[in-house]
């Protein structure tokens, strides 16, 4: 069950980055349409496709849903056996073949379920949410990774409550993301982890209370932390992809009740650096993907939250231009001058 989507935002998020800078990528098919934050329009569907139509505004999501397996049935994971995130993935599910050709007819390769760097493409419907027409379209494309991922890290995996402490490791959309996640839930102290001093006022504006750049003192992170939160936070967030930070934001956390959630993304398969006896304090570490949000039947929840104000998007979107000047938003990421730059199709 197919359709096509016409995009009408997308923007760059350091996946897509990984993969355009081609770290890890000797196993992968190229070429392939990267892209997997956008919003589009429905503009034909296939067989058997009754939940979205022609002219339904919709979000593609990487980690799809279908409804009907054992994953999707279970009411505790979002993973879904068909369509969970799969960066080797390179195909369409229902046949194994490409819907995407070169003039001489080469397939051009799919990407997360999605490839949005295109003005048309073709997704499994398990991989769309429709959206409310009337929401802030350029805003809603943010909802297809980073914002969801974030909000959804300090919501359903950490469920912060409020009067809590948090540290926040790396200041990207994730991490502030989360800030405003935490922030909503009524989460007292917010530190933010950076090396960017620059990022830091942005951070005011997400709700973080407190920073901490690591070159600023020849102490070890945690233990800056500990000292701040009277003996460590009650949830911290690694969403930087770096071994020496996770172990950080691990035992920044207080003994007894300290939860971890991983989010950074790791380009090659690594140990993680904590040794077995240390998980007997009760601190405890978790992964997240998409903040654990099924797509298709809670992500409309956090549209409407969006929507009702008790989320705000406004200061994610940094930059936007349009399509034909993408080499321009992937060097904004790459210097760390973007959140979000919003490619205008």
């Amino acid at each position: 069950m197919e359709l096509r989507i016409k995009i009408l935002y997308t923007s760059v998020c350091h996946t897509d980055l990984s993969f355009w800078k081609g770290e890890n990528e000797a196993q992968r098919a190229f070429p392939r349409i990267l892209g997997h934050e956008a919003v589009g329009v429905v503009e034909s569907v296939g067989d058997g496709v009754t939940d979205v139509k022609e002219g339904d505004y919709v979000i593609p999501i990487f980690n799809g849903e279908c409804g009907d397996c054992i994953y999707c049935r279970k009411g505790t994971t979002n993973l879904c056996g068909k369509f969970r995130i799969n960066p080797f993935k390179s195909v369409m599910t229902n046949d194994g073949k490409c819907r995407f050709s070169s003039e001489d007819g080469k397939p051009i390769y799919h990407f997360l379920n999605t490839s949005t760097f295109t003005e048309y493409s073709v997704l499994d419907s398990a991989c769309v949410v429709k959206i409310d027409p009337k929401s802030p379209l350029k805003k809603m494309s943010l909802l297809s990774c980073g914002v969801s991922t974030g909000v959804g890290a300090a919501w359903k995996v950490a469920n912060v409550q409020a009067g809590s402490s948090v540290a926040i490791f790396g200041l990207g959309a994730v991490g502030l993301a989360v800030a405003e996640g935490a922030g909503a839930r009524g989460a007292s102290k917010i530190i933010g982890v950076d090396v960017n001093p620059e990022k830091f006022d942005k951070g005011r504006i997400f709700g973080i209370t407190n920073f901490v750049n690591p070159k600023d003192s020849s102490k070890l992170v945690h233990e800056t932390i500990r000292e701040m939160s009277g003996g460590g936070v009650d949830y911290s967030f690694e969403c930087t992809g770096s071994l020496e930070v996770l172990r950080e934001a691990f035992m920044s956390t207080h003994d007894g009740w300290g939860k971890t959630v991983l989010i950074g993304i790791y380009p090659t398969p690594k140990s993680l650096p904590i040794h077995p006896m240390e998980l007997f304090d009760g601190r405890t570490i978790t992964g997240t993907i998409f903040g654990d949000i099924k797509g298709r039947t809670q992500l409309p929840d956090l549209a409407r939250d969006c929507m009702q104000g008790v989320l705000n998007l406004d200061g994610f979107i940094t930059h936007e231009l349009p399509f034909h000047k993408i080499n321009e938003a992937f060097g904004l990421l790459t210097d760390g001058k973007a959140l979000r730059c919003l490619l205008l199709l």
